[in-house]
């Protein structure tokens, strides 16, 4: 087993990531997650690929570090915390993740939760040599 290098990803580490992780899943107990539900595409796709709401938050809960794609990257919008991507696959599809911790004690976010709309990148996924 190899790690790609990517150029990219020496900003963050994979320590980092886990890092990122660890405090999310640890919130995510004590908070709970809220999902911004009301773009489109992250609706379509739940039902696309026939995703509960609980399998969501299997998914979710079930992320690792070879799972991350990129970040932190600043949230521009709403200015709360760092976004993370991260991906996954289900039944075939990859599923592109976006998430945060949030605000302090309140809920971590889950602000995407859709199908890729292109190939994601994953700098610590191992690959078979």
């Amino acid at each position: 087993m190899q790690i790609k290098n990517d150029p990219k990803a020496s900003a963050t580490n994979i320590e980092q990531v886990q890092k990122f992780l660890d405090d999310f899943h640890f919130k995510t107990k004590c908070f709970d997650i809220v999902f911004l539900d009301y773009r489109d595409k992250n609706f379509a796709s739940l039902l696309k690929l026939e995703i509960s709401s609980f399998r969501r938050q299997e998914i979710i809960a079930g992320l690792c570090a070879e799972d991350y794609s990129e970040g932190p990257l600043p949230d521009t919008l709403n200015h709360i915390s760092d976004m993370w991507v991260f991906g996954k696959k289900e039944k075939k599809q990859e599923i592109y993740i976006k998430i945060s911790m949030g605000k302090p004690d309140f809920k971590t976010i889950c602000i995407s939760f859709h199908i890729a709309e292109r190939s994601m990148n994953y700098p610590f996924k191992k690959t078979k040599k």
